[in-house]
């Protein structure tokens, strides 16, 4: 069974390995928009990409403009990771209409085996604690996929804008 883990470079080749599938499409909840899949094969470069997820989520930390608080994971079973997720602790504009507080990406090899929607439903209990009450999802309007799997974790429809469908999950 897959969990959430905090990034680490532990899992650098299946990292890696999981940024190729991707082939170069974003991936929600990865972070690291700044770094080339290039240099991140470097292990030093993987490292310093490692720990500016983590100094991420710390509210002291600076950070871009646009950019807030945010945790980044890692699903992970065994020893292959298997996606990313990211728990926004605010919203700004952006996320409040298309990005939400959670984002997520599963590898495409590992698709269609519930490994989002346990990610979803295992990140609820942290942005709890992180004091988000009302968890905002979003996901592209013909994403079948991601809409069933925040369905399964209690998210309302609210509306679409820009694209993207917005879910409410209460969080209390």
């Amino acid at each position: 069974m897959a969990t959430l883990m905090t990034p680490n470079v532990d899992f650098h080749s299946s990292w890696l390995e999981a940024a190729v599938e991707f082939d170069g499409v974003h991936r929600d909840g990865g972070g690291g928009e700044d770094w080339s899949l290039d240099d991140l094969r470097d292990p030093l470069h993987f490292e310093r990409f490692v720990d500016e997820l983590l100094v991420a989520a710390l509210p002291e930390s600076p950070r871009k403009p646009g950019y807030v608080t945010c945790t980044y994971l890692w699903i992970v079973e065994a020893d292959v990771v298997l996606g990313s997720l990211a728990i926004r602790h605010e919203l700004n504009d952006f996320l409040l209409n298309e990005g939400g507080h959670i984002g997520y990406s599963v590898r495409p090899s590992a698709r269609r085996q519930g490994h989002a929607a346990q990610a979803l439903n295992d990140a609820l209990p942290m942005a709890h604690d992180l004091g988000i009450s009302q968890v905002l999802v979003t996901c592209d309007e013909d994403n079948a996929g991601s809409r069933a799997t925040i369905e399964k974790n209690g998210g309302v429809y609210e509306d679409s804008r820009k694209g993207k469908r917005r879910y409410w999950i209460n969080n209390r």
